[in-house]
């Protein structure tokens, strides 16, 4: 079977791009080859451009001694296959915008034995963190970079000797796929119908786990890698698995870590991960024109709702009051959907978001990062709570993925949960609104015949993007959400 790819060692440009086709076949037939002896084939962009496209098909024939009648194309960076069996693992692409990221830490040493789709490193951007795997199956040779290093995409992580010096499937598409693979992939997928990627399916055959009886933790009851790990673990397969929040902390070098020594001399470390992308979108909210809005909630009944659920319902969900807080905030701006928008100020435009992707601060070991719960509006107050905890468990593991702290449209921040009466939260650009919850007190206070009780009340921030919202549409924004805490029987008016 034939396949092709880009040949570059650098990412992708458009501008001198090289086509590579291997003989799949006869590379398994045969022990490889080196030198110009090697059976693959170069061609150029240039080699197109001077003939018409009637042409092609003979140059095929003339450079291509596999009659190959077709040719793709890839966006994704190469990794260099030399022909003494070395293959270099580069820092892909993690996300848009991302040029480089912090190496965390090695799964791997020198000279282990490595399967396709194993875990090699753990490294983080600003936005996320991301498990890179292999695609190769051989032995690291070389590690080119030690935990805490800034990594460049594009740059080589590693070395890696493979025995096969053949292209991976996944690198480029095929023009012809092969029938067999594809069929018993599709079969496996409908009739195990569980979602999980092929990392997690390794894992599972290698442990002779069916992923039917695992249950899933992730997102539409994605099955994680933990996931499996843990039933791994309760059927004796493997050791007690460590908790992701409780197990060890990763024994690498931090500058972080003298800071807080009983000494007087100055200390300076670089800023990583989620401090970083702090600085970038604290640096934005510093130009946008905030202006904020205070007002005093009466809480009473939402504590009692509370307790209601509580004792109503699983045992082992932890309600809280933030879940109806998220829900009477998504009810209040349909109503307002203004403040569910995102401002353009190269275009000048504004455009009102569809899904109430409501984005929670979170203050972990790794610093701030606000992950969002998506489509609130389509979801129930139960729905919400665990969608919370289980954005909550990642982010103190220091595994949120991309998706989970993207796309957020409007920002809660419940600074209260530590302490303070309020706070003046700044936007989280491109958003136009972000709303700081203060401390849950007990205070005295009037009824309407004047007499004195003690009331749950907290107080409400909201600033607000003044170029696009006015003081106006926020008061009324906040007296319908308001009017959902204090009186939670109008849900029963409004929700579907």
């Amino acid at each position: 079977m034939l396949s092709r790819r880009i040949f570059r060692t650098r990412p992708w440009s458009s501008a001198g791009w090289r086509g590579l086709v291997h003989d799949r076949t006869a590379a398994k037939s045969s022990p490889p080859v080196t030198g110009t002896a090697r059976q693959s084939w170069l061609f150029s962009a240039r080699d197109f451009k001077s003939m018409p496209s009637c042409s092609v098909h003979k140059f095929y024939e003339a450079k291509n001694p596999y009659g190959i009648q077709g040719c793709s194309f890839s966006s994704q960076p190469m990794v260099e296959v030399r022909v003494d069996g070395i293959v270099e693992i580069p820092l892909a692409q993690t996300g848009e915008g991302i040029a480089e990221c912090e190496l965390l830490k090695w799964f791997v040493q020198p000279g282990d034995k490595i399967d396709e789709f194993q875990p090699l490193c753990e490294v983080q951007s600003d936005k996320a963190t991301i498990e890179i795997t292999s695609r190769y199956k051989g032995e690291v040779s070389e590690i080119l970079h030690v935990p805490g290093d800034i990594v460049k995409v594009g740059e080589t992580l590693l070395k890696l000797f493979v025995s096969e010096l053949s292209v991976p499937a996944e690198v480029g598409d095929t023009m012809e796929p092969d029938n067999d693979t594809c069929t018993s992939d599709i079969q496996e997928t409908a009739k195990g119908g569980v979602l999980s990627t092929p990392a997690v399916r390794n894992i599972a055959k290698m442990y002779n786990i069916n992923l039917q009886d695992v249950s899933g933790t992730g997102k539409d009851g994605r099955v994680l890698k933990e996931d499996v790990l843990k039933y791994a673990a309760s059927k004796g397969l493997i050791g007690d698995i460590p908790s992701p929040i409780t197990g060890d902390p990763v024994k690498q070098k931090s500058e972080r870590e003298d800071i807080h020594q009983d000494d007087y001399e100055d200390k300076t470390y670089p800023l990583r991960g989620f401090h970083r992308a702090m600085v970038k979108t604290m640096t934005a909210a510093a130009k946008i024109p905030h202006f904020y809005f205070v007002e005093e909630i009466n809480c009473d009944a939402l504590v009692d709702l509370k307790a209601f659920f509580q004792k109503h319902s699983d045992p082992d969900v932890k309600h809280t009051s933030l879940p109806i807080l998220i829900k009477s905030l998504s009810m209040a701006l349909k109503k307002y959907p203004l403040l569910n928008s995102r401002f353009s100020e190269e275009s000048n435009e504004v455009t009102l978001r569809g899904s109430h992707n409501i984005g929670i601060a979170m203050a972990t070991p790794s610093g701030l990062v606000v992950p969002n719960i998506k489509k609130v509006q389509s979801l129930s107050i139960l729905e919400i709570t665990k969608e919370l905890s289980r954005l909550r468990d990642l982010a103190m593991a220091n595994k949120l993925s991309q998706d989970d702290i993207s796309g957020g449209t409007i920002t809660l921040s419940n600074i209260g949960s530590i302490g303070g009466k309020f706070g003046s939260p700044l936007i989280n650009a491109p958003e136009v609104a972000i709303i700081a919850i203060g401390q849950l007190q007990k205070l005295p206070r009037y009824d309407d015949k004047g007499n004195v009780y003690p009331a749950a009340v907290t107080t409400v921030n909201i600033a607000a993007d003044h170029r696009v919202l006015d003081g106006a549409t926020v008061a009324y924004f906040c007296k319908e959400w308001k009017s959902f805490i204090e009186k939670p029987e109008l849900y029963m008016l409004h929700m579907r």
